[in-house]
Order: C-alpha cells, then sequence, then structure tokens
C-alpha cells in the first residue's frame, strides 16, 4: 500500500495548528508504515519529518481542482489531506479528508489576516451547509480529530462517508519534569472573538497573586484593550512565543486557562496536562472530551467562576491532585495512537 499525506498545509516558518497536525501524524505514521509525502515549497521540508518527498502545486493555485492528476502520476494507492479542500478531479486512488471542526458556522467572523475578498468569500461558505457537503463527499472517508466535532457532523448529516476520528496529540517534549511552582496562568491561542479573552482579562483583577501569560501574537491595539480590561491585573504579553518559551512558563505555571466559546479540540489543554498543569477552563463538550474529570470547568462567561476556580488552586493539596490527574488524562493522547487509528482506516480502503 502506497501512501502519500498532503503536506503542503505546512505553513512556513512556524507551524500553525494545522501543519503540526500533519507533521505530527506523518512522523508517527512513518514509524509503522512507509510514507512519502507532498509538498508545494521546499522550505516545508524544514518543519517536516525525513520523508520522501515530491512538489506538486500548491493548495491555493488556480490548478487545485485538477491536482489529482499530478498525484496520480506518483501511484499512490491512498492519500491523506489534514484538509477538506483536497481537488479531487480526475483521481485514480482512495483519499481520506480531514475536517477539524465547525467552529465558523456559530462564529462567522474570518481571521483578520485575510485579505477582503477572502474574508467576504469566508462568510459567504459559511452560510450553508452545503458547500461543505460538496467537499466531504468527494472523499472515500472523513477523518476529524475529536468524538464532539464527529457528532456535530453526523447531526448536520455533512457526508455519507464514514467518519472516523484521529486525535491530535501534543509535540513530544524534551523535557517534561516541573519547574519550582510560580503564580503564571497561561493562554495559548489567538484572540479571535469566539476565544473570549476578554474573560480571562476580566479575572485577573480578582487575582492580584497572579500573572496571566498570553502565547501568541497580538496586534497593538488588542493589548492596550486587554490590558484595561484586567484593570490592574497583571498581564504579560510574549507576542509569539517560541515552543521552549511556552514549555518553560508552562511547567511551572500554576494553571492554563481557556475561557473560548468552541474549539475542534484544544491541544493547549494536552499540552498542559502533560507537564503536571491543571487546567481550568471553559465548560464546553470538547474541552469535557479531551480534559475529562482531570480539568476544573467554568461557564465561558462567568468571570468570577474563573477567579474562583484558580483561586482554590492555592491549596496546594488540591493543585497536586489535579496535577497527578491531569499528567494520567494526558497519557490518553499521542501522535503514536493516532497513526494507529490513521493506518487502519487507510487499510480499510485499500
Amino acid at each position: 500500500m502506497r501512501v502519500l499525506v498532503d503536506c503542503r498545509y505546512t505553513s512556513v516558518p512556524v507551524h500553525n495548528g494545522i501543519s503540526r497536525y500533519t507533521a505530527g501524524l506523518a512522523a508517527a505514521l512513518a514509524e509503522i508504515h512507509p510514507v512519502e509525502m507532498l509538498i508545494h515549497d521546499r522550505r516545508q521540508l524544514d518543519l517536516l519529518p525525513d520523508l520522501p518527498w515530491h512538489l506538486v502545486s500548491a493548495p491555493t493555485s488556480i490548478r487545485e481542482p485538477w491536482v489529482a492528476r499530478q498525484v496520480r502520476r506518483l501511484g499512490a494507492d491512498v492519500v491523506f489531506s489534514p484538509m477538506q479542500t483536497m481537488g479531487t478531479w480526475g483521481r485514480d486512488y482512495r483519499l481520506v479528508l480531514t475536517l477539524h471542526d465547525l467552529i465558523y458556522y456559530r462564529h462567522p467572523t474570518p481571521p483578520p489576516e485575510f485579505a477582503a475578498p477572502i474574508r467576504a468569500l469566508w462568510r459567504l461558505y459559511h452560510l450553508a451547509w452545503w458547500p461543505q457537503r460538496l467537499l466531504l463527499n468527494r472523499a472515500d472517508a472523513v477523518a476529524t480529530v475529536s468524538e464532539t466535532t464527529a457528532a456535530l457532523i453526523a447531526q448536520h448529516r455533512l457526508t455519507a462517508r464514514p467518519v472516523t476520528v484521529v486525535p491530535n496529540a501534543p509535540d513530544p517534549a524534551p523535557e517534561v519534569s516541573r519547574l519550582p511552582r510560580t503564580h503564571a496562568l497561561v493562554y495559548m491561542g489567538s484572540f479571535m472573538p469566539y476565544k473570549n479573552v476578554d474573560v480571562l482579562a476580566r479575572a485577573m483583577a480578582g487575582l492580584p497573586g497572579h500573572e496571566l501569560h498570553l502565547m501568541s501574537r497580538v496586534s497593538p491595539a488588542e493589548r492596550e484593550r486587554l490590558i484595561a480590561l484586567a484593570r490592574g491585573g497583571r498581564l504579560v504579553f510574549h507576542d509569539g512565543a517560541d515552543d521552549a518559551t511556552y514549555r518553560e512558563v508552562l511547567r511551572g505555571a500554576t494553571a492554563l486557562v481557556s475561557a473560548s466559546r468552541d474549539e475542534g479540540f484544544g491541544i493547549p489543554l494536552v499540552e498542559a496536562m502533560g507537564v503536571g498543569t491543571p487546567v481550568v477552563v471553559s465548560d464546553i463538550p470538547v474541552f469535557r472530551e479531551v480534559g475529562g474529570d482531570a480539568a476544573t470547568y467554568v461557564a465561558p462567561d462567568d468571570v468570577p467562576g474563573f477567579v474562583r476556580a484558580v483561586s482554590a488552586l492555592d491549596d496546594e493539596t488540591r493543585w497536586k491532585e489535579l496535577s497527578e490527574a491531569a499528567r494520567e488524562r494526558a497519557a490518553h493522547y499521542s501522535w503514536e495512537n493516532s497513526a494507529r487509528v490513521l493506518l487502519a482506516l487507510l487499510e480499510r480502503l485499500t
């Protein structure tokens, strides 16, 4: 069985969520079965495992609807794509497409970095379900990252194809021991409205002994707005922390926090739990799925609730209990486990 993984969504020069998922799965899958990669830019190889690769057109190219004509010349038996948009006209191989979440149907504001015409098309695309059905039904099977998203796919009847959960997972950390505990609270994620970071900023006014570390890049206007919302609470802006800084802060933190109203998975939860850092997060279905009994849950807009939940961690006994539970929960997720699920799916198709 000749397996190709579509790695053309790998972001350069640093990973985003989709490209981490791609690289993690490709590397783990290659440990149990030969894998070849599709790329469109040789710079992507710096972020991908050392595997055989083929250069084809970019997923944003006008040639994308016919990319299957390039891929079929490679003799693939089955192709796995981490997105649902891979072109399929003329394919003669089995294909698995991936749908990560349905967030933008409920929160249609597009990412601000997109150009105005793309933002307009983004909104139009998410006004109806039929375009998503059209994309997914071109595949032989569909993958998604959580049982929560799989249930939503079924609820909205988005595909007639079988759906398999191939979970996200954390990258292996070079050092997973704890550092001396600090009063840091860690938020890893974007500042899109549905991420609800305002609630975390407001909570800091009631947590004078703590500081909120915001890891992602943030605009100057958003930075000033969050500082005003915190009303004197301590915010630390890393403005795009590298992996080493993120891990170091996380290994000593009191908790990872998120008030997000919607997620496809929640990889920061697993990253935190893997180093024994408790998580205090919004009470949404996918966080319940990922965090299980190891997390503390608060209604997304309950500012006093977040203050109480974090303050409860001042009790050292309580903190240690949650830290141990977090490590146990994180062990459920690994690229090795996900790769085995994916390989079984690919074998069923061929």
